[in-house]
């Protein structure tokens, strides 16, 4: 069983919270200077945009339309001068009209589910599958994990880019893989029993729907053999962090990743520091824009993540926009910078009567309160002209008719306090709320399409 101070190695070592990683643990990317970093990123960045330029008949159209040639970037800052990239951009070039390579050195495809309109698609050389497995290698080794460590892999197979890009990334580290994929949640708790893994990658409401099977089988979560939880693909706050250390006694840490850009591994937190998430900036180059009218922020100040990715082969992305909100600061473990936590995304903002709403606000006070389950949704519904927000929250078993109700008007009241909206709120019995096996659908949107 883990420590909160202390993380238990398979020789014996101990890293402590707080203190600089052994550089030995480092690779050598990871020692750089920053001036070395910039210039690596500056040389890389030349040859992305001259690479997809040449081969990507979209990026050819899109710069000469901005005036600008590859030739143009002489310093690093000339970037904010090229064409953002979209996600539209990607799926009006379904399916391979993204591609900078020839199809035959495509080695593998991953797509999105497709749900609101085509699925993106993304391809890979074998090269650029081996990059993938050695930026997530390299997150989990910051995440604690190290080889000889099993990993239980629970990110979904499949087209989906989690699951296979956390595999060979443990791989890459030496580690043994148990790939678990999505859902069977009681047999994932069985399996987690039998096979003692150290380590967990999953979503982090993927996690709590585990924690709810193993107290409901009557096993302590805390008994179990996992030390290290490595936990993405959706945002999640510092209060669910706390929720899952407490309950499971590990090391719950942040990877982030996207497939546009690779997929899980563009960049993970440290568990020496836990202070955000270190962007592996060898392999890809963070800006962050005025998610208005797009322009690049100085670092410190909160917009949303743009990306260029360095080093991929067969599918170059230049200033892509993520739609994520978040903060660049400097490195602290590692001196690649660091992004804070992903606080919602430009594109998951409710405006309700001009109020800007994101779900993680309604997190933090949902996991403040003593007597609720860490489930809930948001019922979007339009009475009239005005639009209606519910707040949908499970009731912890123990929690009576008394306490829901005081809840209910405890929510309300902070809701209005904190974000500046009136709600209605509605605790549930347990077990009420759909459970998810990925990326939990946090808003249920009823209102009528005009």
């Amino acid at each position: 069983m883990a420590s909160h101070d202390t993380l238990s190695q398979p020789t014996g070592a101990r890293t402590r919270l707080g203190q600089a990683p052994e550089p030995e643990l480092l690779d050598p990317a990871e020692r750089m200077s920053v001036d070395e970093l910039r210039a690596l990123q500056l040389e890389r960045l030349r040859w992305t945009l001259e690479h997809a330029y040449t081969n990507v008949p979209l990026y050819r159209r899109k710069f000469d339309e901005a005036g600008v040639r590859p030739e143009d970037l002489r310093e690093l800052e000339d970037l904010r001068h090229f064409p953002h990239t979209t996600k539209a951009d990607l799926r009006d070039s379904y399916p391979f009209g993204m591609f900078a390579v020839p199809q035959d050195r495509v080695s593998r495809i991953h797509a999105s589910s497709g749900t609101t309109g085509r699925p993106t698609v993304v391809g890979y050389t074998r090269e650029d599958i081996d990059t993938w497995a050695t930026v997530v290698a390299r997150s989990i080794r910051a995440a604690g994990g190290r080889p000889g460590h099993k990993v239980h892999v629970s990110y979904g197979y499949g087209l989906f880019t989690g699951g296979l890009g956390a595999h060979y990334g443990a791989e890459k580290l030496g580690c043994t893989v148990i790939p678990a994929s999505g859902g069977q949640t009681a047999k994932q708790v069985q399996l987690i029993q039998d096979f003692e893994p150290e380590i967990i990658m999953v979503t982090p409401s993927y996690m709590l729907t585990m924690l709810d099977e193993f107290e409901r089988q009557g096993i302590d979560p805390r008994s179990t053999s996992l030390k290290i939880g490595i936990f993405g693909a959706e945002p999640w706050t510092e209060k669910m962090r706390l929720e899952i250390e407490s309950r499971l006694d590990i090391h719950a840490v942040d990877i982030y990743g996207l497939s546009e850009v690779m997929g899980p591994g563009v960049a993970n937190e440290c568990v020496e520091t836990k202070d955000g998430l270190h962007i592996w900036e060898d392999h890809f180059y963070p800006e962050v824009l005025d998610p208005v009218d797009g322009r690049v922020l100085p670092d410190g100040d909160n917009g949303e993540l743009v990306f260029t990715s360095l080093t991929k082969q067969a599918m170059p992305v230049i200033r892509y926009r993520t739609r994520d909100l978040t903060t660049l600061r400097p490195g602290t473990a590692r001196p690649m910078r660091r992004m804070d936590k992903v606080t919602g995304r430009s594109d998951d903002m409710i405006i309700l009567r001009g109020v800007n709403v994101f779900p993680t606000q309604i997190e933090e006070i949902v996991l403040g309160l003593d007597g609720l389950a860490p489930h809930f949704q948001l019922v979007l519904t339009k009475e009239g002209r005005l639009d209606r927000m519910a707040v949908r929250v499970e009731a912890a078993p123990d929690c009576t008719a008394d306490r829901r109700l005081a809840l209910e008007r405890e929510i309300c009241a902070t809701v209005k306090d904190r974000v500046g909206i009136s709600v209605t709120v509605d605790v549930v019995d347990p077990e009420r709320i759909e459970r998810s096996v990925g990326k939990f659908r946090r808003i249920i949107d009823q209102r009528p399409r005009d």
